[in-house]
């Protein structure tokens, strides 16, 4: 059954000494040059919710279960393109809804190869394609403060050519710290075409914070998922907007790290920092009628401010929040770190 509600989404995680998500020229990470924010494309996110489910949910192609937008090898250094990967499911849209969560979740354009007669009785292939938009439509993630680009050179582990004793040089760009935030809705009206469940949307937030935290690739190692919001909506064709814009970073002061970057020292580490919750709940309070439920995950590192409280851990927050008399009965804590 296709969800019938609307949901935000906000998803904050961290990277030390890392590359979020590189440029294609350089592989540098991604910066807004003006304001030295760190910038994750939605492409990078869904590459990860995707690797996740491959590698780990059972979405491999066995028991009618599969990722559409996967790398397979034809021949020897050949990659399928759409075209191809589409044939594998004989060309029918609704077997590739049925079979493919990444499509249900994120839509996509499916190219469709169908064989007809021309008018002299020969059969010939003709191409069409099949747009879906995705339910599940994320912005660029962000940093909340501004960040620092470190060029690393070291040497590999091997020699240039066989037989010389010169090692190859290694060149990267890593970022100390940053702290990313993405925003997201999933959207009921656009489940409809492609048959996205809750049960799908449940595989979505454990791809999003367990996939984040099982990226082992040398470049992308040492991310960890911190803060996971899913607001679901009561009211059809209704959502707040901009939640992530409702949540504050402070320094261990109180201090408010400007979010365009300009002010405040780099930060290393999520103890450098605390995440002031207070008018993202005062918005939800504020629009309590029009919610159905609030569903959390936390990392048990990060200090949050609610007002003038601070709470530490997951146990602590979901307390704070249940005895909020507006939301008690909206709040709902998820199980996902694992």
């Amino acid at each position: 059954m296709e969800i019938k509600n609307r949901s935000e989404l906000v998803f904050l995680y961290d990277v030390r000494n890392a590359n979020p998500n590189g440029d294609p020229d350089e592989n540098k990470p991604r910066i807004d040059e003006e304001t030295n924010i760190n910038i994750v494309t939605d492409v990078r996110l869904k590459r990860t919710i995707r690797d996740y489910l491959y590698h780990y949910k059972g979405y491999n192609g066995s028991n009618e279960k599969d990722i559409f937008v996967r790398e397979i090898e034809y021949e020897p250094g050949k990659i399928q393109d759409a075209k191809m990967r589409a044939k594998d499911f004989d060309n029918d849209p609704e077997k590739i809804l049925n079979i493919c969560i990444d499509v249900r979740l994120f839509g996509g354009t499916i190219p469709i190869t169908i064989k007809k007669k021309d008018e002299k009785g020969e059969e010939k292939e003709v191409g069409s394609s099949i747009t879906l938009t995705g339910p599940v439509q994320f912005g660029f993630g962000r940093s909340l403060h501004k960040v620092e680009v470190k060029y690393i050179k070291g040497t590999g582990a091997f020699a240039s050519e066989a037989g010389k004793e010169q090692k190859t040089f290694r060149e990267e760009y890593i970022l100390p710290y940053s702290l990313i935030c993405f925003y997201g809705v999933i959207n009921e009206n656009a489940a409809k075409s492609t048959k996205l469940t809750e049960e799908d949307v449940n595989e979505l937030l454990d791809g999003i914070w367990n996939g984040t935290k099982n990226l082992i690739t040398r470049s992308k190692f040492g991310q960890i998922p911190r803060f996971l919001l899913r607001v679901i909506y009561e009211v059809d064709n209704y959502h707040i907007g901009d939640l992530d814009k409702n949540i504050k970073l402070l320094d261990n002061e109180g201090k408010e790290v400007d979010r365009d970057g300009k002010d405040g020292k780099p930060l290393r580490s999520i103890e450098d920092v605390k995440l002031d919750l207070t008018e993202l709940i005062n918005i939800l309070k504020r629009e309590r009628n029009k919610i159905k439920e609030i569903q959390i995950e936390v990392n048990n590192d990060v200090v949050f401010k609610l007002g003038d409280e601070e709470k530490k851990s997951k146990k602590e927050l979901i307390n704070a929040l249940s005895n909020i008399p507006e939301l008690k009965d909206k709040i709902k804590p998820l199980d996902l770190d694992k």
